[in-house]
């Protein structure tokens, strides 16, 4: 009676495999059109408390949970079966070629590098379903607790910097690559005055804190201090945005830009020169701060320092030098005398000027990238933001070490923290906003659709905690600036 020889052997059993694989899959498949339907017939003639579109978006993730859970185990499977049938092969390959002095202990490092690479196959698609599962409960409730209200547009180019005024007329400011900075009513929307007196863009724009001032950062190596005088339109009723939060969420093309008049700014006053030119730099000034009382003010730069100076005089009291490579970012205290620069050397760099007679620099060094800012909290904490995707939370009082870190998919620029709940906000390349606490807890991830949110690179972003509109102010390079409703009392319970 003639036998099978190995080779055919071997193809009728990996036949076997596949048809009993598939009969598995369909077995699965039909047992979960079964299950699915008992449970949601059974839990609809429950009586519950739950709004009914409450309860269909519930069993909606449930039972994509349940299909997410099911096809996770059937691909283990098969992964276990792929496993299996290399060990059996590299056995084979082992006898066959113990001729040609291959050692047990290379055949060994070679089935485990193969394994260990089914391994992480494994993991990243266990990752990447976990996660799918995870945002669509996060989308969910960053729906609910944020929510677009207005956005600024009038700008030509992009925008770098937002800022919110500190004395009343509590008005929006934004600094533009178009060589602007537009003040903004944050109820209207509309541009109430417009600063031209730079010629280069304008990076970062901050108000005084008891005074009708602003100061802007340029690309023409200088920092003005200008003084505006605003008086606010009357308030409109603001757009129900609830049905934009419903949206479900798409990729936007990077070529998309908001829809917006020629120049919406042309009718507004213009403010052309300014009270205090602060010039002294050699290089592009990328951001500028006041220190607490208003009469002096910090600027960073290109030129690897940054300086301080008496606005009243625009005289420069000291440079700051010491880091390698140019300034990013320039952050001051709101209750003391302390300065924070942030560098593309991967550090930023402490400069305490409490004592008039010492002023100490401490280094901090933790990132692997460009630190791109680096603020305070009201406290002994400083959080930092990196290309390298990270942001730490730091202990002034223990330098060695973060206390928390937050790990990201996307380079974060300008970072801000809302002082009263301290809830930092994280600008992303990748045109996401995301909160968190900070423990290092995410919180929300603002919402972005084809209707709304930014369609490029978001820049920077402000606090108001205190406005009753907008709480959240959010600016990008698609040239707009967004005023978000964050619902912190929501967002905190739902941590």
């Amino acid at each position: 009676m003639p036998t099978e020889s190995g080779s055919c052997s071997a193809a009728r059993q990996a036949k076997q495999k596949r048809k009993s694989h598939s009969l598995s899959i369909r077995r699965t498949n039909s047992s979960e059109q079964e299950r699915t339907g008992l449970p949601r017939d059974m839990l609809e003639g429950q009586d519950s408390k739950l709004p009914s579109s409450v309860r269909s978006t519930l069993l909606e993730l449930f039972g994509q949970i349940e299909r997410e859970f099911e096809n996770l185990y059937v691909e283990n499977l098969e992964l276990r079966r792929e496993i299996e049938t290399l060990n059996e092969r590299l056995a084979a390959e082992g006898q066959a070629i113990d001729g040609a002095e291959l050692s047990k202990g290379q055949l060994k490092t070679k089935a485990s590098h193969s394994t260990s690479q089914l391994s992480q196959k494994l993991k990243t698609t266990y990752k990447a379903s976990t996660s799918k599962i995870v945002s669509s409960f996060k989308t969910t409730t960053s729906r609910a607790v944020c929510q677009l209200v207005k956005e600024y547009i009038g700008h030509r180019d992009g925008i770098w910097d937002v800022s919110v005024a500190r004395t009343q007329p509590v008005v929006l400011g934004t600094a533009s690559a178009d060589h602007t900075a537009l003040l903004w009513s944050i109820e209207t929307g509309r541009s109430l005055a417009k600063y031209t007196g730079h010629v280069g863009s304008v990076n970062s724009i901050k108000f005084h804190p008891s005074e009708q001032l602003a100061l802007t950062a340029s690309g023409d190596q200088t920092a003005h201090v200008w003084r505006y005088a605003v008086q606010l339109p009357a308030p409109q009723p603001a757009a129900d945005s609830s049905q934009l939060c419903g949206e479900d969420e798409v990729e936007c093309s990077d070529k998309d830009e908001p829809d917006a008049d020629p120049d919406p700014s042309s009718d507004c006053p213009t403010i052309r020169a300014p009270l205090t030119s602060l010039k002294s730099h050699q290089g592009v000034v990328i951001a500028a701060d006041w220190l607490v009382g208003g009469k002096q003010a910090v600027t960073a730069s290109w030129d690897r320092t940054a300086n301080l100076y008496d606005v009243e005089t625009s005289e420069l009291v000291h440079s700051l030098t010491g880091h390698d490579q140019e300034l990013t970012h320039c952050c001051t205290h709101p209750t003391q005398r302390l300065v924070v620069t942030s560098s593309r050397d991967t550090t930023f760099r402490l400069w305490d000027f409490r004592d008039p007679s010492i002023h100490s620099v401490n280094v901090f060094q933790g990132h692997t990238d460009t630190v791109t800012s680096a603020v305070f909290t009201v406290g002994d904490n400083v959080v930092s933001g990196s290309d390298d995707r990270t942001v730490k939370v730091w202990d002034l009082k223990n330098m060695r070490s973060p206390i928390a870190t937050i790990r990201t998919d996307s380079a974060i620029n300008r970072i801000n923290v809302c002082v009263g709940q301290k809830i930092i906000a994280l600008p992303h390349d990748n045109r996401q906003v995301r909160l968190f606490d900070m423990a290092g807890v995410r919180l929300a991830r603002l919402p972005r659709s084809s209707r709304q949110g930014h369609r490029r690179m978001v820049c920077g972003s402000a606090w108001s905690e205190d406005h009753p509109v907008c709480n959240l102010f959010t600016c990008g390079f698609d040239r707009q600036a967004i005023g978000w409703n964050i619902n912190i009392p929501a967002l905190l319970q739902e941590k």
